[in-house]
């Protein structure tokens, strides 16, 4: 590796990557004490950051890759906010010859998990710390404080973190920035994350139909529910802004902005990310996945069309008493508190089979308490989560903490009515259909998986355990019926 040497290395860290997020980071870094070089292929974008932004705190410019790691001091601190995939690769290999063993590469933008893997190991070769980052919040916490989760070496992040901690938001005077674990640790708990927001999103918007479509409630209306929603135990961010979207008026129509807006849900692929890896993890994210698929069968328009002339059930819940009318609305609360419950549960779970794979020992509880604040999925009942990993940090499923557990106990009535209901009025609810049979395949003493496998062995001898002894066996379904020991192969008197 070479080196560009300058003569007074001011800046404590860099930012290669100034569209929105890498702008609005860099000046959150400035904006709390630290020295931000600034690097943009489009010089322009540098200058226009401290043209318009200059007095928020030191920035030192540079038009050149090399002039402005010559501007970083030692162990120099860059973060990569381009676009990911090939831009990030791209960037790095310019970045890796003008840097020195002990450098530390931040790559803040969403990459996969293995993108990241693969990159701290080339970099390790050259002696250099990479260290693969989510940050969300969006725009607004890039700015004024996001959730941090950084991957990487425990040396990196004594070098990194305390920097990163000063611009996460704080809640409880706790920073929403933590060490995750090595290599691929932060984008893969970043990634699952976005997942649980794919879910989250969908149980909203699918309780916002049911109230709509069975009781005829107009945007506004709605907007009333969820807001009364966000001051008890549905509080969060998400809850508080699907408020203000069913409150806006569209100007060029007067009417409600959600019904002019094409109900065709986009997605950048980090939930399809997320369901991939949990089908290679073998971890059921059935909420996560309905969600991802229920964004896609929204896109498919050209199917969507013609399937309209499809028969389907009518009839409404509109000739119900007020009484019956606000029950009903409550039912729909429990029905979603609980299907979040699974949603969150079901993540978590995931976080915990990917540390288990790649030897990364992520602090479940510690995830919960970074989600607190800063990212999109932040919520009330976070710091239920955490609490629930503080009692026991080898909590098989937070479905049967002593909290969760009663929270979905005293909701499973109101659950089961929602569900019904909404199978009778030809709604569809896969977010909340799925939670619901996620939590009974959960709690159930057996399951028809013994059918399933029976089958497996008697079209591929794929074999079978036993309820009433050890052992592997076979049935000889072609033959006598007997049964094979497998693993021994021995005829069995069963």
């Amino acid at each position: 590796m070479t080196q560009t040497t300058h003569p007074d290395p001011t800046a404590d860290i860099g930012v290669v990557g100034l569209a929105v997020m890498g702008r609005n980071l860099a000046r959150n870094f400035a904006r709390h004490g630290h020295v931000v070089a600034l690097y943009n292929r489009t010089s322009s974008r540098v200058d226009d950051l401290v043209r318009d932004n200059g007095d928020e705190g030191d920035f030192v410019p540079s038009h050149d890759l090399a002039q402005f790691v010559a501007s970083l001091r030692r162990p120099r601190r860059v973060v990569v906010m381009v676009k990911a995939g090939p831009p990030t690769d791209a960037v790095i290999d310019q970045l890796v010859p003008l840097l020195e063993p002990g450098d530390i590469v931040v790559d803040g933008g969403n990459a996969h998990f293995q993108d990241t893997r693969r990159r701290d190991g080339a970099l390790r070769e050259h002696g250099l710390h990479f260290v693969g980052t989510g940050v969300s919040g969006g725009e607004e916490g890039a700015l004024n404080g996001p959730s941090i989760m950084p991957g990487g070496s425990v040396e990196a992040y004594e070098a990194l973190g305390p920097i990163l901690e000063s611009i996460a938001v704080e809640v409880d005077g706790t920073p929403c920035c933590t060490h995750v674990g090595p290599d691929g640790a932060g984008h893969f708990v970043k990634m699952v994350h976005n997942g649980i927001e794919y879910a989250d999103m969908q149980l909203i918007a699918e309780a916002y139909d049911l109230l709509r479509q069975a009781l005829d409630l107009t945007p506004a209306q709605l907007a009333d529910v969820f807001e009364d929603w966000n001051t008890g135990d549905l509080e969060s961010y998400l809850i508080e802004i699907s408020a203000r979207v069913l409150r806006q008026v569209d100007a060029a129509t007067g009417g409600p902005l959600v019904d002019v807006i094409v109900d065709q849900a986009e997605q950048k692929g980090t939930g399809r990310w997320t369901v991939q890896s949990a089908l290679e993890l073998g971890v059921p994210v059935s909420g996560i996945a309905e969600a991802v698929f229920a964004r896609a069968l929204s896109g498919h328009a050209e199917q969507r069309g013609p399937a309209r002339r499809l028969a389907g059930p009518s009839g409404s819940l509109t000739d119900l008493s007020a009484d019956e009318r606000a029950r009903f609305v409550d039912d729909v609360r429990q029905a979603l508190y609980a299907s979040k419950v699974v949603a969150y549960a079901q993540g978590f779970d995931q976080i915990d089979a990917g540390s288990s794979e790649y030897g990364w020992d992520v602090d479940r509880g510690a995830m919960a308490t970074i989600w607190r604040g800063g990212c999109i999925i932040r919520a009330r009942f976070l710091d239920r989560i955490r609490e629930a990993y503080d009692r026991d940090a080898e909590l098989p499923t937070l479905l049967v903490d002593e909290y969760f557990s009663g929270v979905v106990d005293q909701s499973q009535d109101a659950w089961r009515r929602v569900v019904c209901t909404a199978v009778q009025l030809g709604v569809p609810v896969p977010g909340f259909a799925s939670a619901l049979a996620y939590y009974d395949g959960l709690r159930r003493e057996r399951l028809p998986a013994s059918l399933v496998q029976g089958l497996r062995d008697l079209f591929g001898a794929h074999t079978y355990a036993r309820t009433d002894g050890e052992g592997v066996f076979h049935t000889l379904w072609s033959g006598d019926g007997s049964q094979v020991r497998q693993d021994d192969g021995s005829s069995s008197p069963h």
